[in-house]
């Protein structure tokens, strides 16, 4: 299990924003951690794997799209903060998601 930093944090905060504010073509101003990614955004499943591909790329991450998905049926995503606590997630315990 990797430690994630304050840094990291913020990190991953900002890539998450700025991944949806271009993508959902929004004012990066507009999204706040209780922004609902389907009702909000019109944002679909498809951006969180786009997302979920650039941290893995990013940060070189080994997890299993197929685990990630059965973690996300028990614990659902559905605002910007909640995904930036999902990608916190994934990076701490990449070897049970492998």
């Amino acid at each position: 299990m990797e430690k994630v930093t304050d840094a990291m944090r913020s990190e991953i905060r900002e890539i998450v924003y700025d991944f949806f504010a271009q993508e959902c073509e929004r004012d990066r101003n507009e999204i706040t951690d209780l922004t609902n990614v389907i009702d909000d955004l019109d944002g679909d499943s498809l951006l969180f794997i786009e997302l979920l591909q650039l941290i893995k790329k990013k940060y070189g991450l080994t997890v299993s799209m197929q685990s990630v998905g059965k973690y996300m049926l028990q614990n659902r995503a559905e605002t910007v903060g909640k995904v930036i606590d999902l990608m916190i997630y994934v990076m701490e315990n990449q070897q049970k998601l492998a």
